[in-house]
Formats: structure tokens, C-alpha cells, sequence
């Protein structure tokens, strides 16, 4: 059997992301071992984090090494096993990277519980839901009534968080890029209003819609989008840094914003915040996530691109501005 894979072949820093940064390669599968499990691949998840480890940023996970699988998570269904925890045909979730065929250990990979919701998993039930939650419920602690304005809305993590806002009694505003991800945010995730970033005057449109200030600004985006919206800080505000998807553009990875001195005069607070710090709450995180979606008060839309041939595009979507929703990629049924 043949595995087919993307590895790293390049470094895009201070430039997008391009076709030479990624070697296909095809490889005969080696026999598994013990405690092992050979998979095929089903769905993998793309995230903006991904550029920065092809970048070999320091940050919470290990960057990749020009060579190395591309990383990610996926869905998987077993093929083979020697393994006494799964079982032939079974749906699991891990680290399975950009690759149709992973072999990987026991201890590597988890039963997905609920099948008919297993891209879920990757998305409002995996770490995109976790991140928007803790982001949420940790950073922000929202007051019903609040003002809250998104930067990077309609992406996986914004399009959650802005929803467990509304569940949490407030006032929601996204920031997008184009007429048709403004209309999602409105239409499909139930935020009070939108601003197209690429047209609008962003100023004078928070402005607008945050009239008594921002009471929470969650920001995904960084750079001169977050500059511009600490303009409009209302008093004690919160200011949550959950990504910099910005900085694909520029190789200075520690540009900051200049109207940092409204933090001060609004006596207001920023925070960053990882994931992972709160992961021993992640079940009765997931458990509530599910609950919402059960009960339709989530929307947990999905961005689904297919042929493994199409990874590295898929990844630029991100960084484009093209997804609506988690970004996924189908390799097959």
C-alpha cells in the first residue's frame, strides 16, 4: 500500500504561503507494529497556527523541521491494528498530518464517542471549540448586555466564540472580510452586526454599532485591525488576544499595537491565553459545546474542500480570507 504525503519544504516568513513550500512524496507502507494502527485518513483540520510552525516560530507546540510531515489533526478510520484498544473500522481522532495513510501508536490516537458528529471533532468539539470557550469563559467573563466586537468572525474559533457570546446575553459585532462572510455572521450565526473590513471605514463603523465603547474585544487578527479597535474601549474593558493571523504577512512576529495607551486611560486589560493552560476543564467544556449544538443555540459551519491534491491550497484559504467556517479538507469517505 501506498502512503502519499506532504512534507515541509520551505519557510513562507513575511510572505504567503506558495506551492514550493510543500514536497508531495509517495512512500510503500511499512508492516506495523506492536501497540500500532494503520489508518486511513478521512478529514484533516487546518488552522492559522500552522504557518507559524512552517515559519519555525517559538511558540506552545514544537515548530516543524524542513523535511517533516505537515502537522495537523484528522479523522481517521482503522485498517489495520495491533492493538488491544481498537479494533478494525474504528473512527479515531489525532495527529494524523498531511498524509492518506498515518501509522501511528496506541497511545496517539482516540475513539471518536458519537461517529455522526465525528468532524466535529475537529472544529466546535475539538480545539477551535475549546479555544473560542476558554477564550470566552476564562478571558473575557462576559456581563449580559455587554458589548462584544470579533476580529477574524467568520473563522472557526470567532464564528464559536461570537455564538457563546449571544448565549451569554450580549450585544455581538464581527469583523470579516467581504459582503458574503458580514451576511454569514448575521444570517447564520445570529451576531448583532457586521463590518466588512475591506470596504467599510472600520473606524467609523465600530463607531456606529459599539456607540457606548467595546465592553470585549476578541481578537484573532492583530496588526492594524486590533490598533484601530482599541480606539473604542469602553471603561474596565477586556481585551482577549487569542491569534495574529495578521503577521503572515511580515517576518517581525512581535509587532504590536500603537494605541496601547488606551488600555490605560480605559483602565482596561489584555490578556493572552493558550488552549491548552485549561485543558483539565476541556470535557465539561466539550460536553457543553455539544449541549448548545443539540439545542441549535450553535452553529458549528464548516468549510469542507476535498482531494488530499489540494491540502496546500486549502491552507492558503485561511490566509486569503476564503473560509466561512472550519476549515476541513475531505480525502476521502
Amino acid at each position: 500500500m501506498i502512503n502519499k504525503k506532504f512534507t515541509l519544504a520551505g519557510r513562507p516568513i513575511g510572505r504567503p504561503i506558495s506551492d514550493d513550500d510543500f514536497e508531495y512524496k509517495e512512500e510503500e507502507l511499512r508492516e506495523i507494529n506492536d501497540n500500532e494502527v494503520l489508518l486511513e485518513n478521512l478529514v484533516i483540520e487546518f488552522q492559522p497556527a500552522q504557518k507559524g510552525w512552517m515559519e519555525q516560530i517559538s511558540n506552545y507546540v514544537a515548530p516543524l523541521e524542513i523535511g517533516d510531515v505537515m502537522r495537523c489533526s484528522g479523522i481517521a478510520r482503522v485498517l489495520e491494528t495491533k492493538s488491544e484498544k481498537f479494533k478494525k473500522g474504528d473512527i479515531v481522532i489525532g495527529e494524523t498530518c498531511w498524509q492518506t495513510h498515518p501509522i501511528l501508536s496506541q497511545d496517539k490516537v482516540e475513539k471518536v464517542k458519537d461517529e455522526s458528529m465525528a468532524t466535529k471533532y475537529l472544529g466546535a468539539l475539538g480545539g477551535t471549540g475549546l479555544t473560542a470557550y476558554f477564550g470566552v469563559t476564562k478571558i473575557s467573563k462576559p456581563n449580559p448586555g455587554d458589548t462584544v466586537l470579533i476580529t477574524g468572525a467568520a473563522g472557526g474559533v470567532g464564528s464559536i466564540a461570537g455564538q457563546i457570546f449571544k448565549i451569554a446575553g450580549c450585544k455581538v459585532i464581527g469583523i470579516a472580510g467581504g459582503k458574503e462572510k458580514c451576511d454569514i455572521l448575521i444570517d447564520e450565526f445570529g451576531f448583532d452586526g457586521a463590518i466588512d473590513y475591506r470596504s467599510d471605514d472600520l473606524n467609523n463603523s465600530i463607531k456606529e454599532l459599539c456607540p457606548e465603547g467595546v465592553n470585549v474585544l476578541y481578537d484573532n487578527v492583530g496588526g492594524r485591525i486590533l490598533n484601530d479597535c482599541l480606539n473604542h474601549l469602553a471603561m474596565n474593558a477586556r481585551v482577549a488576544i487569542c491569534g495574529i493571523i495578521s503577521r503572515h504577512k511580515t517576518d517581525n512576529s512581535n509587532f504590536g499595537p500603537e494605541n496601547y495607551s488606551n488600555l490605560i486611560f480605559k483602565r482596561a486589560t489584555m490578556q493572552g491565553f493558550i488552549m491548552f493552560d485549561y485543558m483539565s476543564e476541556a470535557d465539561a467544556a466539550r460536553n457543553q459545546i455539544k449541549k448548545w449544538i443539540l439545542e441549535e443555540k450553535i452553529n458549528c459551519k464548516e468549510d469542507i474542500q476535498e482531494g488530499f491534491e489540494n491540502a496546500p491550497n486549502t491552507l492558503r484559504r485561511l490566509f486569503e480570507s476564503k473560509n466561512k467556517g472550519k476549515q476541513l479538507l475531505k480525502i476521502a469517505d
